[in-house]
């Protein structure tokens, strides 16, 4: 009995901490960005065309309509403009804060989720307005204990007016810093005010972000985007030096196969200590048939049919796996629930138990109990009575 149950527990508790890491990174993932691939520039490491390797690549402006209309796989390619040396403060504090510009789909797609206010939208990019929109932190720092929207923020003397600041945001990996200490302007005012610092030009940029349409797709998209840069640049578009990408996509149908393997390995520990436990009751039930001998050998002798002595040991073994199962459901999402009213790590979002799994442990425990029931109900209803006599007479 115990052995089924610490196996229906076993399952359940496997599979939901499996499902509490998967969905925990899936959901950090999500907080750097939506299905993004971040392409950035780098050295040549290939001769082609005449060129000669060791070049050193910019990505320019007219780069990012190239690659969106050539790229049909993929759904967004935007530039990023940084600067982490621009003087900012507020009519309150200063602070020290990473600048980067963008275009309005940047929002979306770095998962910059509005607290308050807005984002910056292509009205503000078409006319190069002077508005910011912070991070959370951020806000905080240059406005303390007040409400920034509306406020003037002044980035090296030039005053900006903020339109929004972000809702608070856990983040675990970036490429360039927390978003919460940043402070996001339109493209075309962050190339006016502050423009790419030398070796780049006022036409350059620091990376791409670009989005597949679909996850199915991204292989594609990305092979497109290689492809594209290549030929505006000159180089080999196998050279991964040249341009490098860092592809969360990737990483994240990696972790995804990670997660499942761990998950089969530990349902699969949960289903073998189920067998034992089934195989646990099939012997208590033989040993209650060899005990209960006499018992059987009266009944059949008065007149009772196999069929009654089967039904009633199949009975009594089912009612056990059953019961034994049912406690240990009732542990585990019982114990799922105990442990997820406690504060979790940001990689990890608790213990999920799943129907699926559930069920899935319902169904094993069906099939054992029916295992573990048939055989000894059989060996019971086959006993032959006289010799049930007269072996509990001899016993």
């Amino acid at each position: 009995m115990f052995g089924i149950a610490w196996g229906i527990v076993s399952i359940v508790l496997m599979v939901a901490a499996g499902e509490g890491l998967r969905k925990g990174q899936a959901e950090q993932a999500r907080n750097l960005g939506k299905d993004v691939m971040i392409v950035f520039h780098g050295r040549t490491s290939l001769q082609a065309g005449g060129m000669h390797a060791g070049r050193v690549i910019h990505w320019e402006d007219e780069d990012v309509q190239v690659v969106q209309s050539e790229s049909p796989d993929c759904e967004y390619a935007i530039p990023e403009l940084e600067q982490d040396t621009v003087r900012t403060h507020s009519n309150y504090n200063n602070a020290a804060l990473t600048v980067t510009g963008s275009y309005p789909p940047f929002g979306y797609i770095r998962t910059l989720d509005v607290g308050q206010g807005r984002f910056y939208d292509w009205d503000d990019m078409r006319e190069a307005r002077r508005v910011a929109f912070l991070g959370s932190d951020a806000a905080k720092q240059l406005f303390p204990g007040r409400n920034p929207v509306g406020e003037n923020v002044y980035l090296n003397d030039f005053p900006y007016t903020v339109i929004g600041v972000m809702a608070k945001k856990k983040q675990d990996s970036s490429y360039d810093g927390w978003d919460v200490n940043k402070v996001f302007l339109p493209f075309t005012a962050m190339k006016r005010d502050f423009p790419d610092k030398p070796p780049g030009t006022n036409t350059t940029f620091d990376q791409l972000l670009v989005t597949p349409r679909s996850v199915s797709q991204h292989e594609a998209c990305k092979r497109e985007v290689r492809v594209a840069l290549a030929r505006m640049h000159r180089y080999d578009p196998n050279d991964k030096e040249a341009c490098p990408i860092w592809d969360t996509v990737q990483e994240a149908q990696a972790f995804k196969t990670m997660t499942d393997g761990m998950k089969f390995f530990l349902g699969a520990v949960g289903i073998v200590t189920l067998l034992l436990g089934g195989i646990g009751v099939m012997n208590v039930m033989l040993v209650a048939v060899r005990e209960r001998t006499r018992e059987i050998g009266v009944r059949k002798a008065i007149g009772a049919p196999a069929g009654t002595i089967l039904r009633q040991f199949f009975m009594e073994a089912l009612i056990i796996a059953l019961l034994s199962g049912g406690i240990g459901l009732g542990i585990a999402f019982g114990f799922c629930a105990l442990v997820n009213l406690l504060p979790m790590p940001d990689f990890f979002a608790g213990l999920i138990p799943s129907w699926s799994s559930g069920l899935t442990a319902a169904g094993l425990l069906g099939a054992i109990a029916v295992g573990a029931a048939l055989y000894p109900a059989r060996r019971a209803a086959s006993i032959d009575p006289i010799e049930a006599l007269r072996y509990e007479a001899g016993g």
